[in-house]
């Protein structure tokens, strides 16, 4: 056992110090983003804000409407190749399929990347630490060495650097920050979601790799400050959560009108996918009732004003200058919440 001393925060912990700059008005601020990943070779150009794999997020509606704004999204694993074939609309290059380290459902994954074109590949499990997994992404690669891989999820930079070499091009970067997860509650174990970013981007970096800063975002305050700490994707659950393209049932009540949202790893997720909890796990994340937001484009337009307007406080003209533009300072107190 030891003792880490060293402060590490959260996206709540600072706010990013204002400064000079010759921007006129938000219109300049350019918030795409070209990248050359170092295992696939591939380029990639758009706005770099994914919506994550979750039921109600990660559709193939999301992806139809974010696709149209330059975004990203992570379809969620549970599609047959049958909805990949009838609903799948979206530009290729910016959809991912999701997958865990399943070797059957690999095999139906493999079918639906072939039939389809795709450009992206998403390994996503709760633990990216185990040998297993490393195993997995290696073996993706070998079978595709032009894919973009992205895997995760870890939260520091020895495991960020051992995933790039073996395979990845983009590391998701987040254990327990999510809006609807409780691994933290149920194991103890986490990392502050801002140290993990900064730690793993220059782990990353270092390399020649991308990371992808995974959970924690409750405003677009925190997207920018993901960005600001070197994140090169931000992936938002709860933030596009509730939207008409997520689908999801409408609830009415007291008046209000709400859609469930729930983290994959709850026993929600496990009973409507895999028959129920394990007995050998429990539940990890929540199952609540959020606010029905009507349709995501007035949401993602009202987050990217927000990066744009951080980028005329620091004098960033392009959202790649943001980081070099950026001043971290801890604070006490995010935002004033009188009225909230």
């Amino acid at each position: 056992m030891r003792i880490d001393n060293e402060i590490k925060l959260d996206y709540k912990d600072v706010l990013i110090r204002p400064k000079r700059s010759i921007l006129k008005s938000r219109k300049q601020v350019d918030l795409n983003r070209t990248y050359t990943f170092r295992n696939s070779g591939q380029s990639w150009t758009g706005v770099p804000i994914m919506a994550a794999n979750m039921d109600g997020v990660g559709t193939f509606n999301m992806a139809h409407q974010l696709s149209q704004m330059g975004l990203f999204t992570c379809i969620t694993k549970q599609n047959t190749a049958k909805d990949w074939y009838n609903q799948f609309q979206a530009n290729p290059n910016l959809v991912a399929i999701s997958v865990g380290t399943n070797i059957e459902e690999y095999k139906k994954a493999r079918v639906i990347i072939d039939s389809n074109s795709l450009n992206w590949i998403c390994i996503d499990i709760a633990n990216g630490y185990s040998e297993h997994f490393v195993d997995f992404v290696r073996m993706v690669r070998n079978d595709y060495p032009d894919l973009n891989i992205i895997a995760g999820n870890v939260v520091t930079a020895d495991m960020t650097q051992e995933l790039i070499l073996a395979g990845a091009d983009v590391v998701k970067v987040g254990i327990g920050p999510g809006s609807v997860c409780t691994t933290r509650i149920q194991t103890g174990v986490g990392y502050p979601q801002l140290s993990a970013v900064i730690e793993c981007a220059d782990a990353a970096h270092g390399l020649g790799g991308h990371i992808i800063a995974d959970g924690g975002c409750t405003c677009p305050g925190d997207v920018a400050k993901a960005f600001g700490a070197g994140a090169d994707f931000v992936m938002l659950g709860g933030m596009l959560a509730g939207h008409d393209e997520g689908g999801g049932e409408i609830i009415e009540v007291n008046g209000k009108h709400l859609i469930q949202f729930y983290g994959m790893s709850s026993d929600t997720a496990m009973k409507k996918h895999n028959g129920g909890v394990a007995n050998y796990r429990s539940s990890e994340g929540r199952t609540v009732r959020i606010p029905y937001k009507g349709n995501v484009e007035a949401t993602v337009r009202d987050l990217l004003g927000g990066i744009r307007s951080t980028c005329t406080y620091v004098g960033a003209p392009t959202l790649k200058q943001l980081s070099k533009c950026t001043t971290f300072i801890r604070c006490t107190q995010q935002f004033n919440s009188v009225f909230i």
